[in-house]
């Protein structure tokens, strides 16, 4: 790689090709934030760059590489003057991290370590973290970022996500020019308005609506795509909410996406943390029933028992976001059941 420096300030995106990240890098891309985006395939797709190269009617700057691969990073840094690091990659699924704990501590932690130790190296100004509701662990909902953390969190993916903010904030007292910003996220579905983006991921589905969708597309056109996708899995439904399925805080992801611009605005306040989320909380048939009504569509499910590492009700305090930024949740429900709906109509 040249490592001649090109000129401008850029922002890092690592983890940028997956759901979240890709739809940060449209909302960045079209403020005129000038982004590098790098990610290692390992559970996203290269046509998702040139979508979002679709969408904001230019060039994108990427790398296929695994930030836990040091050299590599390092010559991208020198290349180029990164100012902020908006941090994606980590895997993510609360059940398989209970099956193979020790890849998400070496993939999650070693993985913020590693490029800790870079952003420090190359005097980075600011790293926005993607952490999680999980970190919350017994804390009653809804969650308000004073609420106690780290106490019985229940899988080892919540873990690396507590570990990770507080390693930030170690790092970030050791080393008074860096801003650390944590979002705690809780529940990102829906899709890019245009139809271009959504969650898709490789293999079978870990989170709810890629799954929804994959058993809406089964019994509802005439693709043979997912044809072994005859119905929903509902892990339990005998929990304390009012249908006895879990209750999550689901955000629409273009939401969640524009607050990583608002977190990119924050001056000087060294280390912080922000819920996003919409502070409405909706069982697993709500969002299924939503799905059906909107979209007029069958969704077969069926109730399977309880999964390690699930809690019953997760939602949050939104508050704080709201009030110091004017940033609220824009989409409701429908918008994401419908928006998601829309995104795998499109191929078909």
């Amino acid at each position: 790689m040249n490592a001649t420096k090109v000129e401008g300030t850029y922002t890092l995106i690592t983890g940028g090709l997956g759901f979240i990240g890709s739809h940060t890098a449209v909302e960045l891309c079209q403020c005129g934030i000038s982004i590098i985006i790098v990610d290692n395939l390992s559970n996203s797709k290269l046509d998702v760059l040139n979508k979002i190269k679709l969408l904001v009617e230019k060039e994108i700057i990427f790398y296929q590489i695994d930030i836990l691969n040091t050299d590599e990073m390092n010559e991208i840094f020198k290349k180029y003057h990164i100012e902020n690091v908006i941090h994606f990659a980590a895997y993510k699924s609360v059940n398989e991290s209970i099956q193979n704990p020790l890849s998400y501590y070496d993939n999650n932690i070693n993985g913020l370590i590693k490029l800790l130790d870079i952003c420090i190296k190359f005097n980075v100004c600011k790293i926005v973290f993607s952490s999680s509701c999980t970190v919350y662990g017994n804390s009653k909902s809804p969650f308000i970022e004073n609420s106690l953390t780290g106490i019985g969190i229940t899988s080892p993916y919540g873990q690396t996500k507590y570990m990770g903010e507080t390693i930030l904030q170690d790092v970030c007292k050791a080393n008074p020019n860096l801003q650390c910003v944590i979002l705690r996220y809780f529940n990102p579905v829906g899709a890019h308005s245009s139809g271009n983006l959504c969650e898709n991921p490789i293999g079978i589905p870990t989170n709810l609506m890629p799954y929804i969708l994959r058993v809406a597309i089964n019994h509802n056109t005439s693709s043979t795509l997912f044809k072994e996708y005859d119905a929903v899995r509902i892990f339990g439904n005998d929990y304390n909410t009012k249908d006895g399925t879990c209750m999550r805080d689901f955000i629409h992801v273009s939401d969640l996406a524009k607050a990583h611009l608002y977190a990119l605005n924050i001056k000087n306040e060294g280390f912080s943390v922000y819920n996003i989320g919409t502070g409405i909380g909706t069982t697993v048939l709500e969002l299924i029933h939503t799905f059906e009504k909107v979209n007029n569509v069958k969704i077969p499910y069926l109730f399977k028992p309880r999964r390690n590492g699930d809690r019953d009700i997760a939602y949050c305090n939104n508050d704080k976001m709201k009030y110091t930024f004017n940033w609220a949740p824009t989409k409701t429900i429908e918008d994401m059941c419908k928006d998601a709906w829309n995104f795998m109509l499109c191929p078909i």
